[in-house]
């Protein structure tokens, strides 16, 4: 049976966020100011920029890049995952080098390869990727260690088959430190799209920006942001949370 509290969720939601939206227009209203433009303000660019075209195709460029770089950085990222977290000399081996690519600054990865490759598409993927891959690895490592070796070893005296051990024994195990990583990689590889965007691309949201940035035009960089992350809300109700309920529910 379903609970109070979660019957109640959708209407909590719903009160946030015109709590926000209430609290947004009174600050606008009081400040009475260019630089915090009110909600109305904001939704009327936002239509006038859909109706025009503009944003639809600024936001499938980010986006384009955005599904390229995850599914090149997820698989890669868990399969190197899950072969460090197997093997502990392995692991050692690489330990530094993945603590080297977490430092590194985003900002200089993607410098140095519009420097090294040019202001390319290919090269503005690979900095997204590279940005990526070592917190995918380092949040797989430690799901692939935690395995229960009493499942692997019932698994195994049960002569379960490598894929039959792989979908009832292992991935429900991995599978809370790969929702992890894919909801913190969408929220890190679309913030680093947008400097890569700034930096060398034509079009997408972080050239849009960069260009309302200096016309000091922040109606449209609300409108903007937030037609992204309605996007990114929308890929968390109709695909993250239907995938992660289905592969939740061994538990009671």
């Amino acid at each position: 049976m379903i609970g109070n509290s979660d019957r109640h969720r959708p209407l909590y939601a719903i009160l946030s966020l015109l709590l926000m939206l209430g609290l947004w227009q009174m600050l606008s209203l009081a400040l009475h100011s260019p630089a915090l433009p009110g909600p109305g303000r904001v939704a009327t660019v936002f239509w006038q920029a859909t109706r025009s075209g503009e944003l639809p195709y600024h936001l499938t460029m980010t986006l384009r890049r955005l599904l390229i770089s995850f599914a090149i950085a997820m698989p890669l990222g868990c399969g190197i995952g899950i072969w460090l977290g197997r093997n502990r000399n392995i692991d050692a081996f690489f330990d530094n080098w993945l603590v080297i690519f977490l430092n590194i600054p985003a900002l200089v990865t993607i410098i140095l390869c519009y420097v090294w490759f040019g202001l390319v598409e290919w090269a503005a993927i690979l900095a997204v990727v590279i940005n990526k891959l070592p917190n995918v690895i380092v949040t797989i490592r430690e799901g692939a260690r935690s395995l229960d070796k009493d499942l692997l070893e019932m698994a195994q005296s049960y002569r379960f088959g490598k894929r039959k051990t792989f979908v009832h024994v292992i991935w429900p195990q991995l599978h809370p430190f790969v929702m992890t990583a894919t909801r913190s990689g969408l929220a890190l590889i679309w913030k680093i799209i947008l400097v890569v965007e700034l930096l060398g691309r034509s079009n997408g949201m972080g050239y849009q920006l960069h260009l309302f940035f200096q016309l000091f035009d922040v109606a449209s960089l609300l409108a903007y942001t937030f037609a992204f992350v309605a996007v990114i809300q929308l890929l968390e109700l109709l695909i993250l949370k239907p995938m992660d309920r289905k592969a939740q529910r061994w538990r009671r």
